[in-house]
């Protein structure tokens, strides 16, 4: 049951990443690369008139590039994830603080026999219910304590799960901390390659070339400026 819902967890992953890139991709196709091709080609006309005119920054032309299109593709990616995980979340704290399917009281004594009419009422649970960590948890505590009619291994048994569902967790957030690290990072990339394509073209200014160059200084400068 477990694996299973870890497969739907990570093929809705896929499922997420593949439609991120979709949506992001086609706005950009649609929208964002031609508006920004029209407003540069329309300062270029501008800056060639008159030299002194400063082009106003404009949002398309900012995000157009390439490390702005991953940025909010990962940024899409990780609001999917989240929403998953909250969903799970609040599905889990609705069933413990409902417990009336299994009419396991707090501070009930359980003998083995009781055990089992219990462990019969929460296997009889729809599959959705079943795969909840609260059930699978008071499902393996019971199964045990009907094999051993220990409370010790119960109580073992129980705390392993617990641990293990702990790092299981903490593993799949891994996944939301890479991504808010990836997307700085890739807009770092932006700004570098921005400033780099402006420096490179310096030496225009150094050789009298001032309108030509202040042109092409203006265009690339605005590539840094992502808000990722």
């Amino acid at each position: 049951m477990n694996g299973n819902n870890l497969s739907k967890e990570f093929l809705y992953q896929a499922l997420a990443l593949i439609v991120s890139i979709i949506l992001v991709h086609a706005t950009y196709v649609s929208l964002i690369r031609p508006e920004a091709k029209e407003i540069i080609k329309e300062q270029q006309i501008m800056i060639e008139q008159d030299i002194n005119y400063v082009p106003e920054r404009s949002f398309y032309v900012i995000v157009r590039d390439f490390e702005q299109e991953a940025c909010f593709i990962l940024m899409l990616w990780a609001f999917a994830i989240m929403a998953i995980k909250a969903n799970a979340s609040i599905n889990e704290r609705g069933f413990f603080e409902g417990r009336s399917d299994s009419q396991i009281c707090v501070g009930e004594s359980i003998n083995p026999d009781s055990a089992t009419d219990y462990l019969r009422q929460l296997e009889g649970l729809d599959d959705s219910k079943k795969g909840l960590f609260l059930t699978r948890t008071l499902i393996n505590g019971l199964k045990r304590f009907t094999t051993t009619k220990n409370v010790q291994d119960v109580s073992t048994a129980t705390h392993t799960m617990v641990e293990s569902e702990a790092e299981r967790l903490e593993s799949e957030l891994s996944m939301i901390r890479y991504i808010a690290w990836a997307i700085p990072s890739i807009g770092f990339i932006g700004t570098v390659r921005g400033i780099g394509a402006a420096l490179s073209l310096a030496h225009r200014a150094v050789d009298g070339d001032i309108s030509g160059s202040l042109r092409i200084w203006v265009l690339p400068l605005t590539r840094p400026l992502s808000p990722c």
